[in-house]
């Protein structure tokens, strides 16, 4: 494949178009829609990992159209009724089939490449920490759409039918739906009893990922292994479909790709804490003092080192012996559903937290005492809002000696907060000092265990 060759196929052929339905549309999705990419330690251009993870993503909807516009392609010789006089001259099918798969490679892969660029200078803009763990989730991505659009193009050209790109691209959206929604999840019950789904090892033949929840959590080798080997004998099928000629051919060219799909399940890890894994090197904590964040966040330290170590003197001041001594950015990864467990002895720090995420100097150590008063018993991956926010402000409210709502809480719920906290916060200041201790110590029990009521151990009530 020379590149005056190569030229003329960019020129003529739908590769570019397949670019541009890469690129456009992905733009435009993490620009003008607003959703968890755009916000917070893990939006897509906040971090490397969640980069990679959001622009991956995106082959929800990208994956299917790159099939169906290389079945489009896969067409053009019959729609032009050039087949038999193509298949008279000495150039050898491997060659045309190469030169044609080539050109919509380089279109696809420079589109996702371009697009990750774009990511790529605001994270630079906003991170401080730079690592290449992120890349293999990224070529990866790019051999999705390669081999799909392959793939496309050789069931184009297999059956040469109008209706053939509009069939395989919902065949594909159907298969990763299927893929990301039933058939590559599997339903769990936590030990709290609460049902959820896992991702299982079928749903790592799909293109798109799960969502992005830490930015220091990432895919393991395994997996990029196995979906590489997946995807590599998706695309042998596609150009063996390609230069197929008779109706044997065709099926022999089957092989490759379910042999690949046999392959790679063996390879692919069966479970979810070996599909997504922490970073070790992302997550390492860097220290001033007591004062611990992550590697991805370590450009925030010196902002949070006063408030950290005021609000650690207040705690200290007023719980005693009791009081934690350390506050750190939570690197717990859990499954989705399950109830935290919290130290008595440490902070937990979460910079997407509400109450935290914009909070600053004296805001930022009130939030830093109410995580340490009730860090919060939210199951994992649910947002929710009642007790524990009640318990939390009256908390705050005994520590410093007033009551209002901690930045973050919704507008419409800090008159609510108001009405539900400041009765039991008046009547718990009435009391003796050693009540007052008993009451704060029963809360904080009920509050870290995740197996009690803490608002209800405000108002000298029992447990749950």
């Amino acid at each position: 494949m020379n590149g005056r060759v190569l030229r003329i196929e960019l020129k003529r052929s739908v590769a570019p178009w397949a670019g541009v339905v890469v690129l456009a549309p992905a733009l435009a999705f993490l620009y003008l829609l607003s959703g968890q990419w755009r916000t917070g330690t893990t939006a897509w251009t906040a971090q490397w990992t969640p980069l990679a993870l959001w622009t991956r993503s995106l082959l929800f909807y990208l994956w299917p159209l790159t099939v169906g516009l290389g079945a489009l392609q896969g067409l053009r010789d019959h729609r032009s009724k050039m087949t038999e006089l193509l298949t008279s001259t000495p150039r050898p099918a491997r060659h045309r089939a190469a030169t044609l798969a080539g050109a919509t490679a380089i279109t696809l892969s420079s589109a996702f490449a371009l697009l990750v660029l774009v990511g790529g200078v605001q994270v630079l803009a906003h991170s401080g920490y730079t690592h290449l763990g992120w890349l293999p989730i990224s070529l990866v991505g790019a051999l999705f759409l390669v081999a799909g659009a392959v793939l496309g193009m050789g069931a184009g050209r297999a059956l040469p039918s109008p209706l053939t790109p509009p069939a395989l691209a919902m065949t594909a959206f159907v298969f990763t739906a299927l893929m990301h929604m039933s058939l590559g999840r599997t339903e769990t019950d936590t030990v709290e009893g609460i049902t959820s789904t896992e991702p299982n090892r079928l749903s790592l033949l799909s293109p798109t990922v799960e969502v992005v929840r830490q930015a220091f959590v990432t895919l393991s080798a395994s997996v990029h292994v196995g979906q590489t080997i997946w995807l590599l004998g998706m695309a042998a099928t596609g150009f063996a479909l390609l230069v197929a000629a008779t109706p044997r051919a065709r099926l022999t060219a089957l092989t490759p790709v379910l042999a690949g799909a046999a392959i790679a399940l063996l390879v692919l890890p069966s479970d979810p804490r070996r599909m997504y894994v922490v970073d070790e090197a992302a997550a390492e904590l860097v220290c001033d003092g007591p004062v611990c964040v992550t590697k991805t966040q370590q450009a925030r330290l010196a902002g949070l080192v006063g408030p950290g170590k005021e609000a650690l003197r207040l705690l200290r001041g007023a719980l005693g012996d009791r009081a934690p001594v350390s506050v750190r950015e939570n690197t717990a990864v859990q499954p989705e559903g399950s109830t935290p467990k919290w130290s008595p002895t440490t902070v937990p720090l979460d910079f997407d937290d509400d109450i935290v995420a914009a909070a600053k100097g004296e805001e930022l150590t009130r939030a830093l005492i109410a995580k340490g008063m009730v860090p919060g018993c939210t199951p994992v991956g649910w947002s929710g809002f009642g007790g524990d926010d009640y318990a939390r402000a009256v908390a705050v409210g005994w520590v410093l000696g007033d009551l209002k709502p901690l930045g973050g809480t919704p507008t419409n719920m800090r008159r609510e907060v108001d009405a539900e906290a400041r009765p039991v916060w008046k009547e718990l200041r009435a009391l003796p000092r050693a009540e007052q201790l008993s009451r704060i110590n029963a809360m904080r029990a009920a509050a870290l265990s995740c197996e009690g009521d803490a608002f209800d151990a405000l108002k000298g009530g029992a447990s749950r």
